[in-house]
């Protein structure tokens, strides 16, 4: 399966995000990279954290480095470029500031290993990856770093790729959970009805955190945060409630709460900004949904497959065949191993 062509003509911004550190993303880039410089495709590539160093600065464990290609538009920091053995072009020293200097836009004039650090900020991001497009990106990839699935986000990229593997767990059955989970979280839908889309997108933007009832009266809550207030935000539902507004975060001990003070949850229907604000795990998950929770999003995530990685930096694997097996079994998106020929997936 060739990544690049389920991206080239369609989207102009893929954010690359791994459920864990060491889960392959940076063998998912590139593999993309690869494919690009084979189509003469003009890639450009940051990201929202640092990556492509020699070794892991969280695990002092080696990892793969990024190898860019001629033509390959980059945002990188100033540290990094003094590090990087590949010859480039400056097109653009931006006023975005990072620990590691300002970002850089380049142009990559001869083929070699570089280290990628882009801006802190989502809004920073999304600009320069505008920026790179009108250096001559057709694509723009984003890698997401450790715990940033923000990236996934619809106001930041247009598509993602996800990238799972054995360092999540010892477990196969575990791993394939909490993989499985995640993509069924980039799938929870959108609020269809537009009016109320956009009257939510509104409450959420300059109020954060609000209540709906059934004739749009808006009930703001004074609060800042979900997060310890899930009594306050019980207590606030009526009958009459339809929709809660979360700015914010989403987490178990919020619907915990909720259910303590009140049934009316049940017939309300919860909305966040997209799925990577909620951080519930796989068994209350289920429960929640048991319990009648409804959860819907202003932008639904478009996950368009996941890559694996069967081995682990711990220094354990699973078998690549068998582990790929399983994945497409459970999951809903195509599933590729990046380091197995496509013939020896298909045995």
């Amino acid at each position: 399966m060739q990544l690049m062509d389920l991206i080239r003509y369609k989207y102009k911004t893929i954010s690359v995000v791994g459920m864990a550190k060491n889960a392959g993303k940076t063998v998912t880039l590139n593999r993309l990279l690869e494919e690009a410089a084979e189509k003469n495709v003009i890639v450009g590539l940051t990201s929202i954290g640092r990556d492509g160093e020699k070794q892991d600065v969280v695990t002092n464990t080696e990892k793969p480095t990024i190898y860019v290609m001629e033509n390959t538009i980059i945002a990188t920091t100033e540290d990094c470029l003094s590090r990087s053995d590949a010859r480039l072009e400056i097109l653009e020293v931006t006023d975005y500031a990072t620990a590691m200097g300002r970002v850089v836009i380049c142009r990559v004039k001869s083929g070699g290993l570089i280290e990628i650090a882009g801006p802190d900020t989502n809004s920073e991001i999304r600009e320069v990856a505008i920026k790179m497009r009108f250096y001559g990106a057709e694509v723009v990839l984003i890698d997401g770093a450790i715990n940033r699935k923000t990236t996934a986000s619809p106001s930041i990229t247009e598509a993602t790729i996800l990238a799972t593997g054995a360092v999540i767990s010892r477990d196969i059955d575990r791993v394939v959970e909490e993989t499985a989970h995640q993509i069924n979280l980039f799938n929870i839908p959108a609020v269809e009805d537009e009016d109320m889309k956009s009257l939510v997108a509104s409450l959420m933007e300059d109020k954060g955190y609000c209540i709906i009832d059934q004739k749009g009266n808006v009930k703001v809550l004074d609060i800042k945060t979900a997060i310890n207030n899930g009594m306050n935000i019980g207590r606030a539902l009526t009958e009459d409630s339809v929709y809660v507004v979360l700015k914010g975060s989403l987490v178990t001990k919020t619907l915990e709460d909720i259910m303590t003070v009140t049934e009316a949850y049940k017939n309300v229907t919860f909305v966040l900004k997209d799925a990577t604000k909620i951080f519930i795990e796989p068994k209350d998950w289920r429960f929640f949904m048991k319990r009648g929770f409804k959860i819907k999003v202003l932008e639904k995530i478009n996950a368009l497959l996941t890559t694996l990685n069967p081995y682990a930096p711990q220094g354990y694997q699973f078998d690549p065949k068998d582990f790929c097996k399983r994945m497409k079994k459970n999951l809903t998106l195509p599933v590729i191993d990046v380091m197995l020929e496509e013939e020896d997936l298909d045995e």
